[in-house]
């Protein structure tokens, strides 16, 4: 996710805990954690006279929480948790609603019995705009560390301009229900305003990809200090503007990661395409198509040629009042401030013809110096690391054929095809809570992500290479708890990674 929304109308287990005829014997771990205090917080509260936190082996509920230490941190507060999952940490305030509020399907199962460690923090900055914790700072991350742990890091950046605990429903549950230590940044600037970062145009995004790194770094050092071992393998994953930040890790720092699940990453090229190409066209066009005037038709091939796929009209209304204007103006913003000169970010929903009106937009006619911003931070398509991406072929914020589409050709003419495997999700779009407000139009994209995390599982198990890329089609009689729990990955291929032209 690009924009915040309102509200929308193993590497050992065998799968996740709510399903009780996979569930591994944990009845160790349930005694330990049923006696002790629902949180534990080393700085404020002692510990349980009964079940006391393990602080000295790498073993027991909650072991060695009070020596555990982030490098780098401005701030760290570690709690002593009965439960890691967003089943009890909404209740004990060690998540926040609000920063992953339509990103999944309200029937989305969550999982529970996953005792450990939280820790929350920060990192040195400047900026200020992330409010949880009432820190008022951004760089805040949290880690996640299961007391049944599997081995392995899982590390993810927020989608849209999101706070850090935004992929908690969508993977952090399935992560440390997995038996993964988990680890997430808020990418060092956050809401509408993220822009405001940084010195030059482009920082603010170029900070999300050093924030990253560092979380991971820090993440692998904590693991370390808990466990007594470095993490035998360490995951990127993450969706939209997350997922630009797992491939643009496996790009760049390839040797801190084993592989990565891209959901749906925003494509950044210099050249071409980006978002600043597609989002203009859309608000030209879409009120001349939803007029339907004389010129409604002219106007849906102008949209239909910008990306946005003939039959997706039906979910072009939300997307132009809640996302296409706010996304391009904020981006515009932090790549071309001088497009609208003193005005920040724009006016809201100006027509065509107004003054610097980003409807108006023309990316291949802006200064060079606006393509060297972008370039700063653009993908290269070089990953060194096994690599899963999805995309839903509805997905009208960022067109698949203008986003991942793309991205599977760079990856291609780089050489780099065998590391990559590439799945066009048909009937997914951009928010999966969208499925619940067009029952039966569209299909969630979360099973999804658990299929590609399964196959990246294995591949780097035991080479175990995924079905080749395809698009994933899903049967028109499938029920409401399949399309929520079924993402096969097998099927007719369509082509190979670079998917259908166009």
């Amino acid at each position: 996710m690009l924009t915040p929304p309102p509200a929308p109308p193993a590497l050992r287990r065998a799968g996740p805990r709510h399903d009780a005829a996979r569930r591994p014997p944990r009845g160790r771990w349930l005694r330990r954690a049923a006696v002790a205090a629902a949180v534990l917080t080393v700085w404020t509260a002692a510990p349980s006279a009964a079940a006391p936190p393990d602080r000295g082996s790498g073993h027991g509920h909650c072991a060695r929480h009070g020596v555990l230490h982030v490098p780098g941190a401005a701030r760290q507060q570690a709690d002593c948790l009965t439960e890691l999952t967003t089943a009890g940490t909404v209740a004990s305030g060690h998540t926040a609603p609000a920063d992953w509020a339509g990103l999944t399907p309200e029937g989305l199962a969550t999982p529970r019995g996953v005792p450990g460690i939280q820790i929350d923090g920060y990192f040195p900055d400047t900026s200020s705009g992330n409010t949880n914790h009432g820190w008022n700072h951004d760089s805040q991350f949290v880690i996640r560390l299961p007391d049944d742990w599997n081995g392995g890091l899982v590390v993810a950046g927020s989608p849209g301009v999101r706070e850090q605990y935004a992929n908690d429903r969508a993977f952090g549950d399935w992560a440390v229900d997995r038996g993964y230590a988990f680890a997430a940044t808020d990418k060092g600037n956050t809401s509408a305003a993220f822009h405001r970062d940084g010195r030059a145009p482009g920082d603010a995004v170029a900070e999300w990809n050093t924030r990253f790194t560092q979380l991971t770094r820090a993440a692998r050092a904590v693991v370390a200090q808990r466990y007594l071992r470095l993490p035998s393998r360490t995951l990127a994953m993450g969706l939209s503007n997350g997922g630009y930040l797992v491939r643009w890790q496996l790009e760049n720092h390839p040797g801190l990661y084993d592989g990565g699940v891209d959901w749906e990453g925003t494509l950044w090229r210099a050249e071409g395409p980006n978002l600043l190409t597609f989002l203009p066209p859309a608000l030209r066009a879409y009120p001349r198509y939803a007029a339907g005037g004389a010129d409604a038709e002219e106007a849906h091939r102008t949209m239909t040629a910008a990306g946005y796929p003939a039959g997706s009209e039906f979910l072009w209304p939300y997307h132009h009042q809640y996302y296409w204007d706010l996304t391009q103006r904020i981006y515009r913003e932090e790549f071309d401030p001088g497009f609208d000169g003193a005005t920040e970010a724009g006016t809201p929903f100006c027509s065509p013809g107004t003054p610097a009106c980003d409807a108006d937009y023309a990316y291949a006619r802006r200064p060079d110096e606006v393509r060297d911003a972008v370039a700063k931070i653009a993908l290269t398509g070089r990953i060194g690391k096994p690599l899963i991406s999805f995309h839903g072929t509805l997905d009208v914020l960022l067109p698949i054929s203008r986003s991942s589409d793309a991205y599977a050709r760079m990856v291609r003419r780089e050489g780099r095809g065998a590391l990559h495997r590439y799945y066009r999700v048909e009937g997914g779009t951009h928010v999966d809570s969208l499925a619940d407000a067009f029952p039966g139009r569209l299909r969630p994209l979360v099973p999804c992500h658990r299929s590609a995390a399964a196959a990246l599982e294995r591949w780097l198990d035991d080479g175990r290479r995924p079905p080749s890329s395809r698009t994933l089609k899903l049967p028109a009689d499938a029920t409401p708890a399949e399309r929520l729990t079924r993402c096969p990955l097998s099927g007719k291929p369509d082509g190979g990674p670079a998917g259908p032209k166009g």
